[in-house]
């Protein structure tokens, strides 16, 4: 028989939300507020995020632990991703949990992600506090947004018990919560009430050590970090354990350390109780080798696998050609973050256009479908609808807000998303909101080909100048400036309708000692269109690549030169014809 007792000590939280809810900034005030932090410490803002990209990016990409104290309770909450594209962080965090936190926006009301993070918290049993966050936002409906959390309670509950959920009002950004909209506290002191009240107190079973590793990270002194939540027993340093892995092989280990969360540190203690797909390959520009510390095909190898060790929703092959490797993630900004995180590192590597995971199951060609939320005004509903439409967009339902808003909600392909992110920032001029979230696989459900404009190309290899510029512009747009270095089938700019046009952007000039007016001696040039890298993924079309350096991004054609693309050309035809 074992034994259990509750550690009333101790409360497990997790804060879920979809992204840009304010789950970052909630837990920013709780650390504070909890007095974790000197009085005197300068700490900032989005204390969680705790690296460049998550700060220039303003999301979160790593689920985090941190503990606060609240009289005699410890509090250990778990900063979840927002994105769908880290939902398998969400997935494996929650296990350490016995209760969260689901934060909403209460001008936006329940997003994609929402539904999902609501639904693995309920499948694990997890009891939920609503928190509605941004009551003094311009357009915030406190009461709106919670018949619709309520609304999707009653669809996504598994038991009756789930759907008792107290409702705590904040603004997080202030620090200041309450249990009515328009009566809020000083401070989060009904926040943390409430946590203590309504999430249970852990159970500690006795007997011998058991725990279900949530998450991993590396150190380099003492190797493989597991993160987990004990389930039974106790452990200390020294202990020999057994490791248990997918294939439920054990291995024995020995414990070297045990790490316990106090505010944002790891202390050691004593002891403690109870579908998107990416080629990457090696860089094999004209340019190698020059802008970057790693470059070759065994070091992009070892760093890409090494990934493998703390981003677990990743996954790696090795292709027939060695220096390429076929790496899936969980969407276009999983593996975006990887790229950049590489580059910034001192890596080379060429990326080839995302493309969504499709599977042939019982016989049947099938694919993964997204449920898509969009939030436009009305003046752009009719590009946006007509967009979707093309790329194989269902619409399941039309919500107009009597403001001039409008939300659509649409089952679409996933590679219908691939480089609409793009098209609908352009489409609503920069205020459309969107979000997805991924709903298994359907099936396939036929080809639809997107129109891009064809690409401009170099012509030749140079530095780039202001008079070649200007004849590429006359036929488009360009993505580089004067005086930068290009090579023969680099793309400096895309044309004004399809079709790919070489051009000599390195052109001069010729000299001559006639004038005929002042505007002949100077060129005047629009400024280039940067793309940043997700614009780049989004923009290849499958004969182009990204060559990814710590210091540029530049798109090129798979083959360079007008000989090497005829000779493609030629062997794609001959393989469709044989086939």
């Amino acid at each position: 028989m074992t034994m259990t007792n509750l550690r009333h000590d101790i409360r497990n939280v997790a804060i879920i939300a979809h992204v840009d809810h304010g789950k970052t900034t909630l837990v920013d005030a709780l650390l504070k507020q909890s007095h974790t932090f000197r009085e005197n410490q300068e700490v900032g803002s989005l204390i969680m995020d705790t690296n460049d990209l998550e700060r220039e990016k303003g999301i979160t990409i790593l689920a985090k632990n941190t503990s606060i104290r609240h009289g005699d309770v410890t509090i250990n909450i778990i900063d979840t991703p927002g994105h769908a594209d880290f939902g398998g962080e969400v997935e494996r965090v929650l296990n350490m949990a016995d209760g969260c936190l689901l934060l909403v926006d209460a001008a936006e009301g329940p997003m994609p992600q929402t539904r999902f993070v609501l639904r693995k918290a309920f499948e694990v049993g997890l009891r939920i506090v609503v928190v509605i966050n941004k009551v003094d936002r311009k357009n915030a409906d406190p009461e709106r947004t919670l018949n619709r959390v309520h609304d999707l309670f009653l669809e996504l509950a598994e038991d009756a018990d789930q759907l008792e959920a107290p409702v705590v009002y904040a603004i997080a950004k202030e620090g200041r919560a309450g249990l009515r909209p328009d009566d809020l506290a000083a401070d989060l002191e009904p926040l943390f009430q409430t946590i203590i009240a309504s999430i249970p107190a852990p159970i500690a079973e006795q007997g011998g050590f058991q725990m279900l590793v949530a998450n991993r990270a590396h150190d380099d002194y003492t190797g493989t970090i597991s993160i987990g939540r004990i389930s039974r027993g106790r452990v200390a340093p020294g202990d020999v354990i057994a490791v248990l892995g997918a294939e439920a092989a054990a291995r024995q280990a020995r414990v070297v350390q045990v790490l316990m969360y106090r505010g944002l540190d790891r202390v050691a203690v004593p002891s403690a109780s109870a579908g998107d797909i990416v080629l990457f390959g090696v860089n094999t520009s004209p340019f190698t080798g020059r802008e970057g510390r790693f470059s070759t095909t065994r070091q992009l190898r070892a760093r890409i696998y090494k990934e493998l060790d703390t981003n677990l929703g990743l996954h790696v092959e090795d292709t027939q050609a060695a220096e390429r490797f076929l790496v899936s993630g969980r969407g276009e900004l999983h593996l975006a973050v990887l790229i950049e995180t590489m580059r910034r590192e001192g890596y080379e590597f060429e990326v080839s256009r995302p493309e969504a995971i499709v599977k042939r199951i019982n016989g049947q060609l099938m694919e993964p479908v997204e449920h898509l939320t969009v939030d436009v005004r009305e003046d752009n509903l009719g590009p946006v609808t007509e967009a979707l439409g093309k790329r194989r967009g269902e619409m399941l339902e039309i919500i107009y807000d009597r403001k001039g808003g409008v939300r659509l909600e649409y089952l679409i392909p996933t590679r219908g998303l691939i480089g609409f992110r793009n098209t609908f920032l352009t489409l609503t001029a920069g205020n459309g909101l969107m979000g997805s979230i991924g709903m298994g696989y359907r099936p396939f459900l036929g080809e639809f080909r997107e129109q891009r404009n064809g690409a401009l190309t170099a012509s030749s290899a140079g530095k780039s100048l202001a008079f070649g510029l200007a004849g590429a512009q006359e036929r488009g747009t360009t993505f580089i400036e004067p005086g930068e270095e290009v090579y023969e089938g680099m793309i400096v700019g895309i044309q004004k309708r399809p079709g790919d046009i070489r051009v000599n952007v390195c052109r001069e000039k010729k000299q001559s000692n006639i004038r005929s007016s002042t505007s002949d001696i100077s060129v005047r040039l629009t400024p280039a269109s940067r793309l940043s890298l997700e614009q780049s993924l989004d923009f290849l079309a499958d004969d182009e690549l990204l060559e990814v350096t710590p210091k540029h991004l530049r798109l090129r054609k798979r083959h360079l030169t007008e000989v090497d693309q005829s000779r493609a050309r030629r062997l794609s035809e001959a393989a469709g014809i044989g086939s």
